[in-house]
């Protein structure tokens, strides 16, 4: 027998009810109440985690193999690093900020991580280095803990953010396109979701 609420229940599109779309960066006062949390909390790894996909602006396969002598050599945490990106193939620079260097080297220091080694190793057997899901949830709990709704943010999030905040200071696609590592500046263009911002903005600096 044909049941209808049954068959109308399985045409429901996958997304309903769900925001898709790309994830919001951050603001710079959510970046310092997730740091502060972090902080006080004596996570040395999530901060340096959190840190450095702010600094670096890596996808989160990129961020999560590196490697220790990825960002360190001699025993000090570098000022800049250069990875080979897995998507493009293609090798992208990014700093390594005076906080994001600190936090990196506690985080060294208390794991006792050696230059081989992954970054940020997981703690599930059988797993070299944190995955992508590992990672997904580590966000989703760093977003909750200061309030945020969680289906807003994601690993995207701390890719854009750095970004996000660069361009809307200095109009300067053109850097932020090589800090993101896009061959195309219409890529960013789309990224960053700011053409529809620009035009209000000048729209309604104008007096008519």
């Amino acid at each position: 027998m044909f049941n209808r609420t049954q068959h109308l229940k399985s045409r429901l599109p996958w997304n309903k009810g769900r925001l898709i779309g790309q994830k919001a960066p951050l603001s710079l006062q959510e970046i310092w109440s997730i740091r502060t949390k972090l902080q006080d909390a004596g996570r040395r790894r999530d901060l340096a985690l959190f840190n450095l996909a702010l600094d670096s602006k890596l996808r989160a396969c990129d961020l999560l193999k590196l490697r220790v002598s990825d960002v360190s050599s001699s025993g000090s945490v570098n000022t800049r690093a250069t990875v080979m990106q897995q998507k493009t193939g293609r090798p992208v620079q990014f700093e390594i900020t005076g906080k994001t260097g600190k936090s990196i080297a506690d985080w060294l220091k208390h794991a006792e991580l050696c230059s081989t080694d992954f970054l940020f190793p997981s703690r599930i057997q059988g797993s070299f280095h944190l995955s992508t899901r590992q990672y997904s949830r580590i966000v989703t709990s760093w977003v909750g803990d200061i309030g945020l709704d969680s289906t807003a943010y994601g690993t995207h999030s701390l890719r854009r953010t750095k970004a996000t905040l660069l361009y809307r200071k200095t109009k300067n696609l053109r850097a932020v396109q090589l800090l993101l590592g896009h061959s195309k500046l219409d890529s960013t263009v789309r990224y960053l979701g700011i053409e529809i911002d620009d035009a209000l903005e000048m729209s309604e600096q104008m007096e008519v």
